[in-house]
């Protein structure tokens, strides 16, 4: 039995979070699978965390967790501590998604069947038969543009770099010094498929059709494009030193 965790970074996602568990616990229902949940919140001020606790006690005991933290410490750092709550509890497969319902739950089986050739899995965008849908002009151009720039200045492989929508095996999480990784924010994504190339990890890609939320408010600021530039270069210098 291959089992799989499911890590949702959380802050304000109480219009959305309810539905999305549930539709992740149908999707694992009807295909077999073995799914648990562990959702990482930053103190929603909306009460995302004590919404997710209430229903780990009452719906979905020992299928969802909730790792409550102090503030909002970032992408990256929720990630990070979602990574270690699930190879403490010795998950396979280890999967990353957003929580506003821009990554379907309807494509983890697909995801989760590939792992059987690669090490990891990313719902991409820019491979054929995936894209975007509700996205606005000037959002497109801006996650076109950085995927230019990141494969200009890293050299990685993946079409998508940028999406959160993935799949790691336990071995990739064990090897990679997660514990090191200087970005936060959405660079510590590309910070971290950087890691998984540099170490000779297989990566491959399903199409998937990123939705723009619905309900919500988008987490990336002018200050995150900064912070991600800045990590460019300096994944850049490690490149080429």
């Amino acid at each position: 039995m291959t089992k799989c965790a499911v890590i949702l970074p959380t802050y304000n996602e109480r219009e959305n979070i309810e539905s999305l568990i549930k539709d992740i616990f149908d999707v694992s229902s009807k295909n077999g699978l073995h799914i648990s949940i562990i959702v990482v919140d930053d103190n929603s001020p909306d009460g995302t965390g004590d919404l997710v606790s209430k229903l780990a006690q009452k719906k979905h005991k020992n299928k969802l967790y909730l790792i409550a933290r102090e503030r909002k410490l970032g992408l990256g750092t929720a990630h990070i501590a979602g990574f270690k709550f699930a190879l403490d509890k010795g998950y396979d497969y280890i999967i990353t998604m957003d929580a506003d319902f821009s990554h379907s739950p309807k494509y983890l089986p697909e995801m989760i069947n590939k792992m059987g050739s690669c090490d990891i899995c990313i719902g991409s965008r820019y491979v054929y038969g995936g894209g975007t849908k509700n996205c606005s002009y000037g959002r497109k151009i801006l996650s076109k543009g950085a995927k230019y720039l990141i494969h200009k200045m890293t050299g990685l492989k993946a079409r998508d770099c940028t999406n959160a929508f993935r799949c790691y095996k336990q071995v990739v999480l064990k090897k990679i010094e997660i514990n090191n990784i200087h970005s936060n924010g959405y660079s510590f994504l590309i910070e971290m498929l950087f890691l998984c190339q540099s170490q000779g990890f297989k990566i491959r890609e399903i199409p998937i059709i990123f939705e723009n939320r619905k309900l919500g408010a988008s987490k990336i600021s002018r200050k995150e494009i900064i912070k991600g530039i800045k990590s460019l270069l300096r994944l850049a210098l490690k490149r080429i030193f």
